[in-house]
């Protein structure tokens, strides 16, 4: 029996096949989502790093509406998007006067429109790593299923000889192990991408949780200045 990958695919049997192309697809989709998602995060990267220099000197210049304007240029930036929705909540309490109503905390306000959009971009962070997951589990077990198909074929063709040679059994055990390679070859990268991808996440969570914590203490700091030039 020759090795050759089209004769091999001529030999194999339908569902066999079946199994190769579903775990062809499977792999086709991992390596999609990994180039976006490596995309994805590189913008975030840069764009997040030229954000902090750019809005940390409108901070200090207390331009809160120049820093929330500049935020709208780094749209991949996570840290533009959690730091503006802070930046808009406490700068709109201030500019409607609420603020000033009784019972109303224009830090704690802002707080929680930090916590909202932090949820909300560590979601969009984890689009497609779903994929990912499911991905590498089942893939193994699919060529696994095609492992059982390939042994069956293999005694099939015993029976039918009425021996065990190796002509008999070779283009089942071919079809088993080909499919067993197959899965492990989909699901390695897939488990060994989604936990590179979840360790830039977390990176990128102690980012934003670094910056809201910056950007609260300034609030403070800005209330705290005001009520003493009050006093």
């Amino acid at each position: 029996m020759s090795f050759d990958p089209v004769e091999l695919w001529h030999t194999m049997t339908p569902l066999a096949k079946g199994v190769c192309v579903l775990l062809i697809l499977m792999s086709v989709y991992s390596l999609t989502v990994a180039v976006e998602r490596f995309i994805y995060y590189s913008k975030a990267k840069k764009q997040s790093l030229a954000f902090a220099r750019l809005v940390t000197g409108y901070l200090k210049n207390d331009k809160l509406q120049e820093a929330i304007d500049s935020s709208k240029k780094y749209k991949n930036s996570h840290l533009a998007r959690v730091v503006a929705a802070g930046l808009y909540e406490f700068h709109n309490d201030l500019s409607s006067g609420a603020a000033n109503i009784q019972g109303h905390d224009s830090i704690e306000a802002a707080e929680r429109a930090i916590e909202r959009e932090a949820l909300i971009t560590t979601a969009d962070m984890k689009k497609g790593l779903s994929g990912l997951a499911t991905i590498g589990t089942t893939a193994p077990f699919i060529g696994l299923f095609g492992t059982v198909i390939g042994i069956i074929n293999a005694f099939r063709g015993m029976a039918l000889t009425g021996s065990g040679g190796i002509a008999a059994v070779s283009t089942g055990i071919a079809e088993a192990l080909i499919t067993t390679a197959l899965g492990l070859f989909v699901a390695i990268p897939a488990v060994w991408l989604f936990n590179i991808f979840m360790n830039k996440i977390e990176r990128f969570q102690v980012e934003m949780s670094n910056s809201a914590s910056e950007l609260l203490d300034y609030f403070i700091k800005r209330r705290g200045a005001q009520t003493a030039r009050t006093a």
